[in-house]
């Protein structure tokens, strides 16, 4: 999203084309090799709006992933058509930010220049990119670690600063697949925390993958379920607990208990309750 970005830089805001800000139909995904042909996706058909907080659940291999993969363009479709503000996704979309389940960090680097190294690969303009790494790094609760090496901090703190390195350029969409699934489970709280406030403070549009069932249904203002392979979206959920969402009152809310609860039922053995 350079452009984009470069007209935030100079304080004017680009034109944002009206409707949903990501748009599915008919997305089949298939992998081809020598030894066998895997049918990844079939049959997606999913619009997430602008601002809205997206969750994905569903067991192993049924295409969480890869579904993430094909809104970046990073993945081709067999069939169907994917857009983003209204644009065919066609290839790798710079207007969008990904977060994996592990933070991958440069272990030369210290936590501030792992962040800058976002704006070194996109050639986004130094001062600005240093002005907008200093906001995240107090967004996201990492004032004082800016010179930690990556060594220095701890799991939840080192995706801190991947979380800030994928939202340096203010991508339209932040992907994040599994994000904090090598976490602790008390961190694995604190940063579901921390994301959700982020999220209401900034109103970005969110979609991220977890086998958490908690994590799902705590972090959405939407909820989807995927089927075993190959993925299809077996029903969806919109999360009514309105308003700032504390962690603990959120889990005891009756709409909480009343989604996880379906989406266990429909997971069945392979749902993670925490």
């Amino acid at each position: 999203m350079y452009a984009g970005t470069a007209d935030r830089a100079t304080g004017s805001e680009p034109s944002m084309p009206e409707g949903p800000m990501v748009d599915l139909h008919g997305v089949d995904v298939t992998f081809e090799s020598k030894a066998r042909t895997v049918h990844a996706l079939s049959a997606i058909d999913l619009t997430i709006e602008r601002g809205e907080f997206l969750t994905i659940a569903g067991p192993s291999g049924c295409g969480k992933s890869t579904l993430l993969r094909v809104v970046a363009g990073l993945t081709a479709t067999a069939a169907g058509e994917v857009a983003l503000r209204g644009t065919p996704v066609v290839g790798p979309r710079r207007d969008v930010g990904f977060v994996f389940q592990r933070a991958a960090l440069l272990d030369w680097r210290n936590a501030r220049d792992n962040i800058l190294f976002q704006a070194e690969m996109r050639g986004l303009p130094k001062v600005w990119a240093r002005r907008r790494a200093d906001e995240l790094i107090e967004m996201t609760g990492l004032t004082g670690f800016e010179k930690a090496m990556p060594f220095e901090l701890s799991g939840g703190m080192q995706q801190r600063v991947s979380l800030c390195r994928a939202l340096l350029h203010e991508p339209d969409v932040l992907l994040m697949d599994e994000p904090f699934g090598a976490l602790d489970a008390l961190t694995r709280e604190n940063m579901n925390v921390e994301l959700r406030r982020i999220w209401e403070a900034t109103g970005m549009t969110v979609v991220l993958v977890t086998h958490s069932v908690a994590e799902a249904v705590y972090l959405a203002s939407r909820a989807v379920v995927m089927g075993p392979r190959p993925g299809r979206i077996i029903e969806e959920f919109t999360v009514g607990i309105p308003g700032h969402r504390e962690y603990e009152p959120t889990l005891e809310n009756p709409e909480f208990h009343r989604i996880a609860g379906r989406i266990r039922e429909l997971l069945g053995s392979t749902a993670t309750a925490d």
